[in-house]
């Protein structure tokens, strides 16, 4: 009778053991799958020449989507002399097609021109440009809304804090734009 008693206690433990750690292990997969882009950048420090100034990605993508300015951004904006409406237009425009087909686009020889493109405008803080990085987020960008976007690129770098070259972001736009009609 001892022995039952015992063998139950230790089924009873082991039980209680494995649900606890099955439950810890669907709380970590629940945490893990349910962060979106839980190493995206949080931060854009924004330049304009010889001025830079941080402003959160919440704060950019507002702008873009709204056109509402927060008084940080639209001091910047002034500072700037950049026309709001424009620098909205370069940030959301992009280069719509089939998923399949940017990524293909990504993969060709046009890939490391479009990358060094946005890289011009998108790079980490006072770093060179990290090609893999980059191509990460606009993969991201794709994968969410099917197009490549500067929007996209700073949204889903890979990394706390990105730079965000604002006197380059209409040329690059433009040139974007002229590359987007290519396709």
């Amino acid at each position: 009778m001892q022995i039952f008693q015992l063998w139950n206690q230790l089924n009873t433990k082991k039980l209680a053991k494995l649900l606890s750690q099955t439950v810890a292990l669907g709380v970590g997969a629940i945490v893990l799958f349910s962060s979106n882009n839980a190493d995206a950048a949080e931060q854009v420090i924004l330049k304009y020449g010889d001025f830079q100034g941080p402003i959160s990605v919440q704060e950019l993508n507002q702008f873009a989507e709204t056109g509402k300015t927060t008084p940080t951004l639209r001091a910047y904006l002034q500072a700037a002399q950049q026309e709001p409406a424009l620098a909205r237009k370069a940030l959301k425009s992009g280069i719509k097609a089939d998923r399949t087909f940017l990524n293909n686009l990504l993969s060709s020889w046009a890939g490391p021109v479009l990358v060094n493109q946005i890289g011009e405008v998108v790079h980490p803080p006072a770093g060179e440009l990290n090609q893999q990085a980059l191509r990460t987020a606009l993969g991201e960008s794709i994968k969410q809304n099917g197009e490549v976007t500067l929007l996209g690129a700073i949204q889903n770098y890979p990394s706390n804090s990105v730079e965000l070259e604002g006197d380059r972001l209409i040329v690059v736009y433009e040139r974007l734009s002229n590359l987007a009609e290519n396709f």
